[in-house]
């Protein structure tokens, strides 16, 4: 019994575990769905790794010019010791001959520690400047990417919310086309109906009943999108807590333009400043290549040689040193002049990408407000449109209702209601698409 007991609550704390781990259901506005992609996706994350490996090389370019400190040690067994040949006369032998000599220990053992400091490097100067540089690439790309990501989960957003909204149109037709097949069933039972009518509202039914299998699946795949550009787990449900009317009514109003355009605050500006003050720093370090390079050094060792094995007994001698290395290029040969040469005509061509990306730029900003002025007067007329629909369709079903219209016209008038309506919808879409573009343009997405 025990054994069942424990099985069972260990069953139930998984089940428990893994409803824990994974919500119901999640509901975002587009604020909060913009922040949390800003922290779970995947693009973002790698940007931020990026940039925090780029602020770790800028710790690396530091380091190598503080003191360098390194230690050494060694042991050594002479197998054999090499032998040398000295005249026998030195030690009272016959003239002309030579002895065979060792000279060492058949043990030695050594143990010390090198320092370095650079005092003057022209190019680790500049490779300071440079790793800052670099970061700011990296920061400027993770920017960069960021904007992406908020476009992608913006528009994404905006594309589910227009697939609710006709979801809902969609919903609302079937209701009202299963309600006009009742009574024109109810009707023909009675005889005031024929059945060429009841046929055709069977069929506005299932045409209905089609729309509506569409809509739905429209809207999945649209959460997919989302969820996917959120960094979001994609078997998560996801609830959309703003509605339309958040998001037009501000550009209708113009309350969400804001008229005012700076190219030296869009990112692509910054991003190619940044490019060119790369290309400066790589002719300063050409221009510092002639320069000498001036380091200190110090170091200290002892030794001990020994017969025995063990060299713990053995007396130790110290040995140490200090000095200066200069290093001065002498021989340049044209190569180094020639590298100068190179490096200012890419300062010059990074310094032309500039002046054109300004002109990209403005190019942009003015497509993208005559873009979103078109889709504005396009969301007009489709919004007039969508409603002289309507009010044609309604009339049609008090018609048809009183034996004035046929099936047919009812059908036809349907028809070119849900057009209409599925143009508006296009339209809006298209407008909320324009004003993504816009900010984008303009450097506040």
């Amino acid at each position: 019994m025990r054994k069942t007991l424990l099985l069972a609550s260990l069953c139930l704390m998984f089940v428990y575990g893994a409803k824990a781990q994974q919500p119901d259901t999640l509901y975002f506005t587009l604020d909060e769905a913009l922040q949390y992609a800003m922290e779970h996706s995947f693009n973002s994350k790698n940007a931020d790794i990026d940039l925090q490996t780029s602020q770790k090389k800028v710790w690396e370019t530091i380091a190598s010019g503080l003191p360098q400190v390194d230690a050494s040690a060694g042991y050594t067994a002479n197998l054999n010791l090499p032998v040398s040949l000295i005249p026998a006369e030195f030690v009272g032998g016959e003239p002309g001959t030579y002895i065979p000599v060792k000279f060492g220990q058949d043990y030695n053992s050594n143990f010390g520690f090198s320092v370095s400091q650079m005092i003057f490097d022209g190019s680790y100067l500049i490779g300071l400047k440079s790793a800052k540089i670099y970061v700011d690439l990296a920061r400027n790309a993770k920017e960069k990417t960021n904007i992406a990501v908020r476009e992608a989960v913006t528009s994404a957003y905006f594309t589910t919310l227009i697939a609710e909204e006709k979801m809902g149109i969609v919903k609302d037709n079937l209701l009202n086309s299963e309600q006009l097949l009742k009574e024109a069933k109810a009707y023909y039972q009675n005889g005031f109906r024929e059945e060429q009518d009841v046929e055709q509202l069977q069929l506005m039914q299932q045409q209905a009943e089609n729309e509506v299998i569409k809509a739905e699946r429209e809207i999945r795949v649209s959460k997919m999108v989302l969820k996917f550009a959120m960094g979001m787990n994609v078997d998560w449900d996801i609830q959309l807590k703003d509605s339309l009317s958040r998001f037009i009514q501000p550009i209708q109003t113009g309350a969400a333009l804001t008229g005012k355009f700076d190219y030296t605050q869009h990112i692509d500006y910054r991003m190619q400043e940044t490019q060119v003050a790369a290309k400066q720093s790589l002719l300063s370090l050409e221009k510092v290549s002639f320069l000498p390079k001036l380091n200190a050094f110090y170091n200290y060792q002892k030794t001990a040689y020994s017969n025995e094995f063990n060299v713990t007994t053995a007396d130790w001698y110290p040995s140490s040193m200090v000095g200066l290395q200069i290093t001065l290029p002498i021989t340049y040969s044209g190569a180094r002049t020639s590298r100068i040469n190179q490096a200012k005509l890419e300062v010059k061509k990074a310094e032309n990408e500039q002046l054109q990306n300004i002109q990209n730029l403005q190019m942009q900003y003015l497509t993208a407000l005559s873009d979103m002025e078109s889709a504005m007067d396009k969301y007009k007329n489709d919004k007039e449109n969508r409603a002289i629909a309507q009010r044609i369709y309604d009339k049609t079903q008090i018609k048809f209702n009183n034996g004035i219209a046929s099936s047919t016209e009812l059908s036809q008038n349907e028809t070119q209601y849900l057009t209409a309506y599925s143009n508006y919808l296009i339209s809006m879409l298209q407008l909320l698409q324009s004003k993504i573009n816009l900010d984008k343009a303009e450097g506040n997405l």
